[in-house]
């Protein structure tokens, strides 16, 4: 049975027993404790805590999820991976333990031609929570589990909370044995790889304190939720491996292509060393599990709008594809493999989410941008370890070290597996024990500022109990000014009965004008007047979904709650937002229309009169392109193409057409913004003008990258667009003025004038260099003759004139060396003071002070710590900078008693 059936008949089935069917939330979810979403029940946590009030009683997902604590671990055994699906139904007080074990159970063993899976009761066990009677009793009396089929555990295993205070509950979980083959008898207590665990049964129905203690199950049980709830999830990749008879989740129809194509790619055989065991896994194999692993997370990650990047959610995409890459270098593979790998991860996952086939160009654009990027820092971290083992060799070292190890990995994105495996080519180890060190003491730093930034959930009760008279309806679509009432005032947290003047409070009204921040869209400015009384209204959020709060400031009188008001929305403020926001809509469909489909917006930001746009693009725009898109944006603006607004479905809204934003969730009836009809259509609950041409005009300001992939288009609208306009057409004139040629003349003069200006600072640099060149023949005449155990040395060991640096000094180095008496040893080091307070310096010996055990990087070496500088290099040359130049004169010593006594 394929996974996307397995999908179908899971939501069938609980969609026939009264669910409502959820669509999956997208991977980077809106949590200050998550990256992504880690686990099925996440996007019902509000409704599990108390914060929101569930729209149904019962629900059910498919909910696509990423773990990544383990990632190091994926491909080493079968059980480890870092994308999977979770398929979940939830109870928000609804049925509670003998209805979820019912449905389970149910879909579990009915037969395929009835809507089940046909797995064999005989074969499936159930663990209960070492005290839950209740749950064995179903099991057993109920369901006609046998007792010996019915495993208790303790809290580590069946007993479930968030990791922070909140609900919690026992669990139980439903194994399946697949059979001799694969372990030995005795049930999931003895061996968890012949029975396999593939549904877990939360019953929320107590609630936890803070952690006690270092373990995971060290916190007190407070007592039971006033109402209890139901949350299971059933791993879908795991469900697979049971109905496709295969041995793990690597070999299913979802990632089991992928694997076989980078066999292929590799020239190897999946499976030819190794049995069931994890410990009998061959590094190939390893490397094949990561690889379709990875692809199909990145392909996952793209798919929701993750672009890679440096830190955050970007960082992760960027690490598991570059694992991937890796490890099909590892493979032998060294050219580019994504164009090969990529399609067939989408050729296998599009049954179930056919939009990675619609949106694939976007995808392919991000991802194989970010391989090219990650095959040159390959190229360079290689010329980086290459001297790294150079330096080590020099020094007679058989090991490279571990800094070197972990700066090329933390810094250059440079692998440790593939450090390890060059650095054998050239006949080093690593010291891999100080690398891991290092990569410990990053781990806890990481670990600590996780910790630092995770909390239980916020307490919102205050804003929950507001919500439940009402929703906040936002009047600002028809209006500016909305007589209301003061529903509540709220500081720290708790309701108050008045507020001061200079007192800062978050206000509800029944209903408002102002528009609270979301869809890239700053909320509005103006003033909320109650009596005499008036607030500065700074900032406006929804707290919990459907309740706008307003931040504000007393600035005058006294504020009582429940009194009538009247809420203003500055008129100046809101025109320069509407403009803003449909300038973002048409600046999106002209990238669209210059561009092509695949530019996606992919995030953006606007406020009066600026707007900026991320979107998917794999190189910069040229100038002609962004006057193209200028143009396009500014022609719809000319046609006064009109705006419209329309409220359809979901699914209304998709055969529509209409753009949706990457990682945001929506409700079943959307707001679809159109500008000229179909030539701008997305999803948005923003404010926006009526006619195009009431955004007066665009003026794109720049485009720059903000990761592979991606890039930011930033302009202004309105009359900050003509500001900008004027203020460059003024600086246009003056310019003209001071050149004394026409306006439309000024970029050749300014070119003429640059070109003159590269002439004359060759020319100088030519006689800067004759000039210090000319020194030459008296720095070589003043050489002082050192007397040694080896001979006579001529050393010329001198401060040269300021400001010389670089090619210049080294120069200078050589033709002194060069002059100095031929067959005799000679000795030359030059130090030039910098205009920072520090010092360039070269050293030069010949071939004949080299024979007599004089070396250039040995003395740079003596002279350098004296300045407090460093530098290096080989026998004949070697150089360095910085330190503090009024040490030249003691660090010219110390370079004459190395030369007069080498060893």
């Amino acid at each position: 049975m394929k996974s996307a059936e397995i999908r179908a008949r899971f939501l069938g089935h609980f969609e026939r027993n009264g669910h409502a069917v959820v669509p999956s939330a997208p991977l980077p979810f809106d949590d200050p404790n998550l990256l992504f979403v880690n686990a099925g029940m996440v996007q019902f946590v509000p409704y599990f805590v108390g914060q929101q009030t569930p729209p149904w009683p019962r629900a059910t997902s498919v909910q696509k999820v990423i773990r990544t604590p383990d990632i190091d671990e994926v491909g080493k055994t079968t059980r480890h991976g870092t994308f999977f699906q979770m398929n979940g139904n939830f109870s928000f007080g609804d049925y509670f333990k003998s209805d979820a074990v019912r449905l389970a159970w149910e879909l579990s063993t009915n037969p395929v031609e009835q809507g089940g899976f046909g797995l064999d009761g005989e074969r499936i066990w159930a663990t209960v929570y070492l005290d839950d009677d209740e749950a064995v009793d179903i099991w057993h009396s109920e369901i006609g589990l046998p007792l010996d089929r019915i495993v208790r555990k303790g809290m580590d295993d069946n007993f479930w909370s968030m990791g922070i205070p909140g609900p919690c509950g026992p669990c139980s979980e439903l194994y399946y044995d697949r059979g001799p083959d694969y372990g030995i008898e005795g049930g999931p207590a003895v061996d968890e790889d012949r029975y396999m665990e593939f549904w877990n049964l939360v019953f929320m129905q107590n609630e936890r304190g803070a952690n006690t203690g270092p373990g995971k199950s060290d916190y007190p049980v407070l007592g039971e939720l006033p109402r209890k709830n139901i949350d299971t999830g059933m791993g879908m990749e795991r469900m697979a491996t049971l109905l496709q008879g295969v041995d793990n989740m690597y070999e299913i129809d979802e990632t089991r292509p992928v694997l076989d194509r980078a066999a292929t790619l590799a020239g190897k055989v999946y499976g030819a060393h190794s049995g069931h065991a994890a410990s009998e896994s061959h590094p190939d194999d390893v490397r094949l599990r990561i690889v379709a692993d990875h692809v199909r997370t990145a392909l996952m990650l793209i798919g929701d709008g993750v672009t890679p990047a440096n830190e955050g959610r970007g960082y992760v995409l960027r690490r598991i594809m570059r694992r991937a890459i890796r490890a099909m270098r590892l493979l032998g593979v060294q050219e580019p493999v994504l164009p090969e790998l990529l399609p067939v991860s989408r050729d296998a996952m599009a049954p179930s989410y056919p939009e990675l086939a619609t949106d694939f160009g976007r995808i392919e654009m991000i991802a194989y941008a970010e391989e090219d990027t990650f095959l040159r820092t390959l190229a360079s971290g290689t010329t980086i370890l290459d001297t790294a083992v150079a330096q080590t060799k020099a020094q007679g070292g058989a090991q490279l070290s571990g800094t070197s190890a972990f700066q090329l990995h933390d810094t250059y994105g440079f692998p440790i597996d593939l450090t390890l495996e060059m650095a054998a080519e050239q006949g080093l180890t690593v010291d891999q024990e100080g690398f891991r060190t290092l990569m410990a003491e990053q781990r806890q730093r990481a670990k600590a500022d996780s910790r630092s930034k995770k909390t239980a959930h916020a307490d919102l009760s205050v804003f929950r109990t507001l919500r439940d008279q009402g929703e906040t309806p936002f009047t600002g679509y028809e209006e500016l000014e909305t007589e209301t009432t003061v529903r509540g005032l709220v500081r720290d947290g708790a309701l108050v009965p008045a507020a001061q003047q200079g007192e800062s409070v978050e206000v509800v009204l029944d209903r408002t004008p102002f528009y609270a921040e979301s869809g890239g869209q700053i909320a509005d400015e103006g003033v909320i007047r109650v009596g005499d009384a008036t607030l500065q209204v700074l900032d406006v959020q929804k707290a919990v979904k459907g309740l706008i709060v307003h931040r504000a400031v007393v600035a005058s009188g006294e504020v009582v709650s429940g009194a009538g008001a009247v809420a203003s929305v500055d008129p100046e403020w809101r025109t320069s937002a509407r403009q803003a926001h449909s300038g973002t809509h048409i600046v999106h469909a002209a990238l669209r229309h210059v561009l092509g489909p695949s530019a996606l917006q992919s995030g953006s930001y606007n406020k009066p009169g600026y707007l900026r746009l991320d979107f998917a693009w794999g190189r910069a725009l040229d100038a002609a392109t962004r006057a193209d898109i200028e143009d396009v944006a500014n022609q719809a603006l000319r046609r006064d193409l009109p705006v419209g607004v329309q409220y359809v479905s979901l699914a209304q809204a998709r055969e529509l057409g209409a753009l949706a934003l990457f990682g945001e969730t929506y409700d079943e009836i959307v707001r679809v913004v159109e500008i000229g009809g179909a030539w701008s259509r997305e999803l948005c609950g923003g404010t926006h003008v009526a006619h195009a041409s009431q955004v007066g005009t665009i003026t794109l300001l720049g485009e720059s990258s903000v990761g592979s992939g991606l890039r930011r288009v930033e302009a202004y609208v309105g009359i900050e667009a003509m500001r900008h306009l004027a203020t460059e057409r003024a600086l246009v004139a003056g310019l003209a003025d001071t050149l004394k040629v026409p306006a439309d003349q000024v970029p050749d003069r300014v070119a003429a004038l640059v070109e003159r200006l590269r002439v004359a600072e060759r020319e100088l640099g030519r006689l800067k260099a004759a000039a210090v060149l000319s020194s030459a023949g008296e720095l070589a005449a003043g050489a002082e003759s050192v007397v040694t155990a080896r001979g006579a040395v001529q050393l010329v060991a001198a401060a040269a004139a300021a400001g010389v640096a670089g090619n210049d000094l080294r120069s200078l180095a050589l033709d002194v060396r060069n002059r100095l008496a031929h067959g005799e040893a000679g000795v030359v080091l030059l130090a030039s003071p910098d205009e920072k307070g520090g010092a360039a310096f070269v050293a030069a010996v010949n071939d004949a002070g080299q024979q007599a055990g004089l070396r250039a990087g040995d003395l740079v070496k003596a002279f350098a710590p004296v300045l407090g500088a460093r530098g290096g290099g080989k026998a004949d040359v070697a150089q360095g900078a910085g330190g503090d130049a009024g040490k030249l004169t003691d660090a010219l010593a110390v370079a004459r008693a190395y030369v007069a006594d080498p060893a």
